[in-house]
């Protein structure tokens, strides 16, 4: 999207505000589509950061997820628990951290899709 659609702005902004991971999102961007819940940046970085500080060969990029998320509107979805649909599997199958900026949202509904691992 060259301009971001302003009500999915609205809802990433609802996520921010309440703190909530509970909001489930699918996105199509870039050819993916991605769908799981959203959380708020801040709780978005503290895990990454966690994931990576527990690991032996990746630990010392933690730090980068340290900072404060941004002041303002959201210019990025931070989802949780996320796949990424490919035919009928979502990748990875425990769910992974995906950051979509939101610009290039190109369709989006509320929730999430099923998928099948068979």
């Amino acid at each position: 999207m060259s301009k971001p659609d302003e009500l999915l702005v609205d809802l990433a902004t609802l996520v921010e505000s309440g703190q909530s991971n509970q909001m489930s999102l699918t996105v199509v961007t870039g050819g993916a589509v991605i769908t799981g819940r959203l959380a708020p940046e801040a709780v978005w970085r503290q895990r990454v950061s966690e994931v990576l500080t527990d690991s032996a060969h990746v630990g010392e990029f933690a730090t980068a997820f340290n900072t404060p998320a941004t002041n303002g509107p959201p210019t990025h979805l931070h989802f949780h628990v996320a796949r990424i649909l490919q035919g009928a599997m979502g990748i990875p199958e425990t769910g992974g951290m995906y950051r979509v900026a939101i610009e290039d949202v190109s369709a989006w509904t509320v929730g999430d899709f099923s998928y099948s691992d068979h």
